[in-house]
C-alpha cells in the first residue's frame, strides 16, 4: 500500500502565485530529485508555513499525495540562508544557481550530488566566500552532475552553452550584469 502523506528535505528553487492564496513550488528535494508541490494558503498573512517556504531556505517539508501536485502541510526550515538576502548581489546569485539548477534537472530523478552542490553554493554565498569565479565553477560541476559536460571555460561559453540546452535566456544573468556595472 502506498503511503498518502510523506517528508523531505528540500531547498527552494521558485515558487509562483496559484489563485489567490497558494503558491506552486519548485523544489529540490534531497531524495525525490526536483518536485512541483502546492502550498495552499501559504500567501495569506496567518500563514504558519510561508516563511519555510521562501525562496532559498532550506527546511523540511511534510507533504500529502494529491492528484496532480502533491500538497504541503507543514514545513519547518532547517536553514534560512539570511545573509543570501542582505544584498542585491548575493540574492543575484542566489537567484542564478537556483535557476540553473532548475532549468538543467529533470523532474522527480534523484540526484544528491546536484542536492549537495546546490546546498554548498548557498553556504558559500551565506559565508561571503562566493566569487564569480566560483559561480562559474559552479555551473561546470552541475552540468558535468546533470550529464551535459561542459565548453571551454570562459563565463560567456558556460552560459551560451546551458542557453542552448534548455532553449531559453538565462533571466538572472540580466540582474547580474546591471550590478557588476553600477559598480
Amino acid at each position: 500500500m502506498k503511503r498518502r502523506t510523506y517528508r523531505t528535505e528540500g531547498i527552494i528553487l521558485k515558487r509562483v502565485n496559484f489563485g489567490e492564496a497558494d503558491r506552486i513550488l519548485t523544489v529540490l528535494t534531497k531524495h525525490q530529485g526536483k518536485i512541483h508541490c502546492l502550498a495552499k494558503g501559504v500567501r495569506k498573512l496567518t500563514s504558519r508555513k510561508a516563511a519555510s517556504l521562501e525562496l532559498f531556505n532550506l527546511a523540511v517539508i511534510f507533504l500529502a499525495k494529491g492528484k496532480s501536485l502533491d500538497i504541503v502541510t507543514e514545513a519547518k526550515i532547517i536553514k534560512s540562508f539570511p545573509v543570501v538576502r542582505q544584498s542585491l548581489g548575493k540574492i543575484a546569485a542566489g537567484y542564478q544557481v537556483c535557476e540553473v539548477v532548475d532549468k538543467l534537472t529533470p523532474l522527480e530523478q534523484k540526484d544528491e550530488e546536484v542536492y549537495f552542490l546546490l546546498t554548498k553554493a548557498l553556504e558559500e554565498i551565506d559565508q561571503h566566500r562566493f566569487t564569480p569565479r566560483r559561480l562559474l565553477r559552479f555551473k561546470i560541476e552541475l552540468l558535468g552532475l546533470t550529464g551535459f559536460g561542459a565548453p571551454q571555460k570562459s563565463s560567456l561559453a558556460v552560459d551560451q552553452y546551458i542557453e542552448e540546452i534548455i532553449e531559453k535566456k538565462i533571466n538572472s544573468n540580466s540582474l547580474l550584469k546591471k550590478i557588476i556595472e553600477e559598480r
